[in-house]
């Protein structure tokens, strides 16, 4: 859409039900922790184990998956550059109106291009955590169960990062754990800083 194209007419409207007050309900604050990282590199696995301990302890959760927004949102998009830097635009956006919301958002996103991930953390500002899963791309490969890796070494997936595309590491990252471990370790790393970050 081109910028002639769109509307100059549109306010934003301020609930009456506030996202202070939905916060007080929920007895924690609204945050978004963007986990970053390889394919392979242990994101969802991670980002739904530690929403799944969060729930245990009566947080107001929701993780968004890279495939799963696919489905749906983003389906629009392929994988080249510039469509993974309005996938994750999208996503920044949507992911604040869950925060404005009170819950705190968990997502798993290769995400590849730091500017990308700092154009969220503009969006998000003091709520935006970037959680980088570290991992090589050996580690990485040797999970590769969706056989996406040897595919993409084939030619048979263009832009595929850690391939033919790049991944670049964040420079400032507020939490960096080591997903080539145990990744019950860092489910505990990652649940604490959450769970300290979102303190009432």
């Amino acid at each position: 859409m081109s910028e002639h194209e769109k509307s100059s007419n549109v306010v934003w409207h301020n609930a009456t039900v506030t996202r202070e007050r939905r916060e007080q309900q929920n007895g924690h604050l609204g945050g978004l922790f963007w986990f970053t990282g390889l394919s392979g590199a242990g994101k969802s696995t991670l980002a739904h184990s530690v929403e799944e301990q969060l729930y245990q302890k009566g947080f107001r959760t929701f993780v968004l998956d890279g495939d799963n927004v696919r489905h749906g949102l983003c389906a629009d998009l392929s994988f080249s550059d510039e469509d993974r830097k309005e996938n994750i635009r999208r996503i920044g956006h949507m992911s604040m109106l869950y925060v404005e919301a009170g819950i705190i958002v968990l997502t798993a996103f290769i995400s590849p291009f730091r500017a990308d991930r700092e154009n969220v953390r503009k969006i998000g500002g003091v709520d935006f955590h970037e959680i980088y899963c570290n991992s090589s791309l050996e580690v990485c490969e040797s999970r590769d169960v969706k056989g996406l890796y040897k595919r993409a070494r084939a030619g048979e997936i263009p832009d595929f990062t850690g391939i033919s595309s790049p991944y670049e590491e964040p420079e400032y990252a507020n939490l960096i754990v080591d997903t080539a471990s145990q990744l019950e370790n860092c489910r505990d790393e990652v649940l604490s800083y959450v769970t300290e970050a979102t303190r009432k």
